[in-house]
């Protein structure tokens, strides 16, 4: 029997089996996981080419969601700012002071909870979904009980920077800080009472857990902005006052 060979047409007629490609990965998984990279090992260790092989996929699926490493990480961080839970918005009787708080106290949990996202606010001015959500129920809280845009827009804008300052400072596990705080408790009890007098006199109080601090700080802006607030949505021209106060004879 004559051999037979296959032809050029005959190739080209049996298709060709294809490998299945990756499987697309959704877009709420990978800032998921870029999120845990980040709580995990700090932002430092975010990268495209990390990511991708922690979802087992390619930087190129990665680079058809973001453009560069600092959209993924605008993405991360609102995430974050998405898990921020906001008082009602009709305020039931709440005064604007008590839903600043709220508000100050919800932003900061939420930081609390993503101690490393922190310090990446600090680089970026969030604009994302949520971040222009929280922004805008603060300030429409704001205008509603009569302020002017000006005050609303420093108040939100400095409660808000306060929170931050406070939330990059937070590190480390409760069984660490705990030690930090007596070794510094330790530090200030042996200071020589005659070279740091006053420091020596609030030696039982020092160090003062950060957690009391931000809540001190906190009604001290409110109770400041409370001052300049008069009801009617003016606020004291502050510098104006102090130029023309009388110098006391």
């Amino acid at each position: 029997m004559a051999r037979t060979s296959r032809t050029p047409v005959d190739a080209a007629a049996t298709p060709a089996v294809r490998s299945p490609g990756r499987p697309k990965v959704p877009f709420d998984r990978i800032v998921a996981t870029a999120l845990q990279i980040v709580d995990d090992e700090g932002a430092d260790a975010l990268s495209m080419r990390v990511l991708a092989q922690r979802l087992d996929s390619g930087t190129a699926t990665l680079y058809r969601h973001f453009s560069n490493r600092a959209e993924l990480i605008a993405h991360v961080i609102d995430r974050v700012l998405g898990e921020i839970e906001y008082p009602p918005d009709d305020s039931g009787g709440r005064t604007w002071q008590e839903d600043c708080a709220a508000g100050a106290h919800a932003m900061f949990d939420a930081l609390s909870r993503h101690k490393n996202v922190a310090p990446l606010l600090a680089d970026h001015v969030p604009i994302g979904p949520n971040a222009m959500l929280h922004r805008e129920r603060v300030l429409s809280r704001l205008l509603a009980s009569g302020f002017t845009p000006e005050l609303a827009a420093k108040t939100h804008a400095t409660v808000a920077r306060y929170v931050l300052g406070f939330a990059v400072q937070l590190r480390g596990d409760d069984a660490s800080n705990a030690q930090e705080s007596a070794d510094l408790s330790a530090h200030f009890h042996y200071l020589d009472p005659e070279s740091f007098p006053s420091t020596y006199a609030v030696a039982d109080v020092l160090p003062i857990p950060l957690r009391d601090e931000f809540e001190f700080g906190l009604r001290m802006i409110i109770s400041g902005v409370t001052d300049l607030y008069d009801g009617r949505g003016r606020h004291a021209n502050v510098g104006k006052a102090v130029r023309s106060r009388k110098k006391p004879e």
